[in-house]
């Protein structure tokens, strides 16, 4: 049925969480392994992930950053290989990820919002000069700025941190003019990226995840089964 809903759709929208890239090796949340399990000097992972013990504590903050947030040798996985050819086909009209990890982008999409910021993107907090990944990956302790020494910042949203205000605007513009909506490995339980299914007023609403979601009474299809499994299955 999928298969079929996707067929007959001109305009689809994926919106995905952490469990789009848990085949790619990439822990999610909330399972046994996931992010919140860990703990940090008696801290929670919420805790650390704000933006007020950023600025607290930058050194104790990059030593969990970097621990259990950034995955370098992850790759793409089925379901990634799978957008970038429905958007090469144009039925994909956007992503819109709540993923920080920047696997959309390296599988090709190029129509990708990426709510919650990317790892791949870090400036310096002083004079805003960029820097990639691997800068901060080879730093010793609180990554500086090359150019005038000032901390380095990676571009995520932190807990105590709002959206960007154009990403917003284009993820929601896009849901909004979907025709079909796949929402894929989240629970739908942050916000402000929950309420923007909101937006959603298209024929098919495809849900796709382990546990129970509050989309699920109003989808048109809703999937428990193993996503990469899914995806595996449309890319043949």
């Amino acid at each position: 049925m999928l298969q079929a809903i996707i067929n007959q759709s001109k305009r689809i929208v994926f919106f995905g969480g952490a469990g789009v890239s848990t085949a790619s090796g990439i822990p999610d949340f909330r399972s046994s392994d996931g992010l919140y399990s860990k703990e940090y000097n008696g801290l929670t992972p919420e805790m650390i992930l704000s933006k007020s013990f950023f600025y607290l504590h930058p050194d104790m903050f990059y030593d969990f950053y970097k621990k259990y947030l950034i995955y370098p040798d992850a790759r793409p996985n089925a379901v990634h290989r799978y957008l970038y050819l429905l958007e090469q086909k144009d039925k994909l009209r956007g992503i819109v990820t709540q993923n920080i990890d920047g696997l959309h982008k390296a599988a090709g999409n190029k129509r990708v919002y990426e709510i919650h910021g990317s790892i791949h993107e870090n400036y310096c907090m002083d004079c805003n000069a960029f820097f990639p990944l691997e800068t901060v990956l080879q730093s010793e302790g609180i990554p500086r700025c090359k150019h005038c020494g000032g901390v380095i910042k990676p571009s995520v949203v932190l807990y105590g941190e709002g959206l960007d205000k154009y990403v917003t605007i284009g993820a929601c513009r896009e849901i909004s003019n979907a025709d079909t909506l796949i929402v894929a490995g989240t629970s739908l339980s942050v916000e402000p990226a929950a309420s923007f299914l909101n937006y959603f007023n298209g024929k098919n609403l495809v849900v796709i995840n382990r546990e129970p979601t509050p989309a699920d009474e109003k989808a048109t299809l809703v999937l428990r089964d193993d996503m990469n499994e899914i995806f595996e299955q449309l890319n043949e």
